[in-house]
């Protein structure tokens, strides 16, 4: 009678998914720091290269918009990586600590990446946008005098760049989707 009940409990339970161990989950969160920092990384390598583009241009540019322009567009990029840095740096695990705690560290981390991407558009593209129109209503000013099909050029190129904006904003929520994903199976567990 005993091992009746015994076998009823067995069955009853189920086959959820398996518990992760610590080392596991230590393991989850070392990848995805390494991620975080691999793609923090690239994002400042970007603006280190557009920075001193966009600087070149304000500088040199006979068209006054059009220095004012760029120089928006420098001030947002430096905005984009102070933000960047501020709420999407990869965050370093504490060496030593439990199950509990490790995975609430990593499920806040996972927080944390999962909010700054659905607000990318208040800190990451919409800074940029500032220094974009401005570029782009000086561009029109100066071709649509001299050329119809130039100054429609600039404002093609103009859709473009929103699309591109409207694309990476798209990808960012897309991310923090598949973030939502892993903090879900978390809380699974």
């Amino acid at each position: 009678m005993l091992s009746d009940d015994i076998c009823n409990v067995w069955q009853a339970q189920g086959s959820g998914p398996a518990p992760l161990t610590l080392e596991e989950l230590r393991k989850r969160g070392d990848r995805f720091h390494s991620q975080i920092a691999r793609r923090n990384l690239r994002e400042y390598l970007v603006m280190a290269l557009l920075i001193p583009y966009f600087g070149y241009f304000a500088w040199t540019s006979p068209l006054p918009l059009m220095r004012v322009g760029n120089g928006l567009m420098i001030a947002g990029l430096l905005y984009m990586t102070y933000q960047l840095h501020r709420r999407a740096a990869a965050a370093d695990a504490p060496a030593e600590m439990a199950w509990n705690t490790c995975l609430a560290f990593h499920r806040a981390e996972l927080e944390r990446q999962r909010d700054a991407l659905n607000s990318v558009w208040k800190w990451y593209l919409g800074p940029l946008v500032p220094g974009m129109a401005t570029i782009l209503a000086a561009g029109c000013i100066a071709a649509f005098p001299r050329s119809t099909v130039a100054g429609i050029l600039v404002l093609v190129c103009g859709g473009a760049a929103a699309v591109g904006l409207w694309w990476m904003g798209r990808l960012n929520r897309r991310a923090a989707a598949g973030i939502q994903r892993q903090i879900d199976a978390l809380d699974a567990l």
